[in-house]
């Protein structure tokens, strides 16, 4: 059985994944040290990564499943929709930079999506800020499907 015909559920075990609290997925950490932090994230049809920034570079990786859309706002007003996957004719890109400061969020287009991201300086809970949906739409208000697709009202889910 090929990794695109398994289960999120299965890709989850082998893999060691646990929800990740406020952003949403499936995650394990696989480095830390004192340069980086690289993780496996898992994106289901159930959930999405909030929208969010980050205070350094995150880099996303693409490795299975259905390809990531991504949404991308930059504080020049600037929005982005790259898509993560393997599809390069179609314009998919296996790797995305997210830049520091840019609110960004992503959901499957299917069943599910892994990928992995890459942050050095290491990531750590103090350069991560979850999005305020309203606050959001101040800024990008011709994104507002996609911000109320990627934002949560309650932050337990």
């Amino acid at each position: 059985m090929s990794d695109n015909e398994k289960t999120s559920e299965e890709i989850s075990n082998i893999l060691g994944l646990e929800p990740l609290p406020l952003e949403g997925g499936m995650w394990a950490q696989t480095l830390k040290d004192e340069n980086s932090t690289a993780i496996y994230y898992l994106l289901t049809k159930n959930n999405f990564s909030a929208m969010h920034k980050l205070e350094s570079v995150e880099v996303y990786h693409y490795y299975a499943g259905a390809p990531a859309k991504m949404l991308l706002l930059d504080s020049s007003g600037k929005v982005e929709e790259p898509v993560l996957g393997s599809d390069l004719d179609s314009g998919h890109r296996p790797q995305i930079i997210v830049e520091p400061g840019v609110w960004q969020g992503s959901k499957t287009t299917g069943e599910w999506t892994l990928l992995g991201t890459t942050m050095a300086p290491p990531y750590s809970q103090e350069m991560f800020q979850l999005a305020d949906r309203e606050e959001l739409l101040k800024g990008w208000p011709d994104s507002k499907e996609k911000i109320y697709e990627l934002t949560r009202i309650n932050f337990d889910n």
